[in-house]
């Protein structure tokens, strides 16, 4: 997850590694989905299997489930048994139909952004150290991986920007040639004429 490349860069790309690691070093986990939220209408996410989108989904419309939980609490929001579980009807009816019995979602937040990570099982009770493993360790990576990329994305639009006003600062120094000599005036006063009718036309 720590290697770059262009496309390693792209949100989708480093949330499909998370789910494919946690589910795959998480003991009884079936499948994984996570989730990244900057506050925003935009909410990219990955899951390991088609069925979880669905999961994904119902909490997303229906504002209820463990994701919703967890974003609001800032804590690990723990399932053990499905089957008994009383809140989030949508959500548990959905998992239930999936053959889902347990699962925990864990919340990673940096920097004005929020990944939730979470995690499935077949059996009852099974992902109760599931905070506490190695997902934890991958969710912490992912998140500060996603912060560093975001970070890297506005450095480059940025320097794309001063690379613009570059190429065309030789162009406005000779326009403000011209003004102060037609106008027998000094530089800041023509850039000041260059200013109003680049606003005005």
């Amino acid at each position: 997850m720590g290697t770059r490349s262009p496309e390693s860069t792209l949100p989708g790309r480093r949330l499909s590694e998370l789910v494919e690691q946690a589910a795959r070093c998480t003991t009884d986990c079936c499948g994984a989905s996570c989730m990244v939220s900057e506050g925003g209408p935009e909410r990219p996410a990955a899951v390991t299997h088609p069925d979880l989108a669905a999961l994904v989904s119902v909490q997303l419309r229906s504002g209820d489930g463990p994701i919703p939980a967890a974003l609001e609490r800032g804590e690990p929001v723990d399932s053990a048994d499905l089957l008994r579980e009383e809140r989030w009807p949508a959500y548990r009816a959905m998992a239930l139909d999936s053959g889902v019995r347990s699962s925990v979602t864990i919340p990673f937040r940096r920097s004005g952004l929020t990944v939730t990570l979470s995690l499935y099982s077949f059996r009852p009770g099974a992902l109760e150290d599931a905070p506490h493993g190695p997902a934890r360790a991958l969710g912490d990576l992912a998140v500060t991986c996603l912060v560093r990329d975001r970070s890297y994305r506005a450095a480059l639009t940025e320097l794309d920007q001063l690379g613009a006003a570059l190429r065309t600062r030789p162009v406005v120094d000779q326009a403000c040639g011209i003004v102060m000599h037609v106008l027998g005036c000094d530089a800041d006063a023509a850039f000041g004429v260059l200013r109003r009718v680049s606003q005005a036309t």
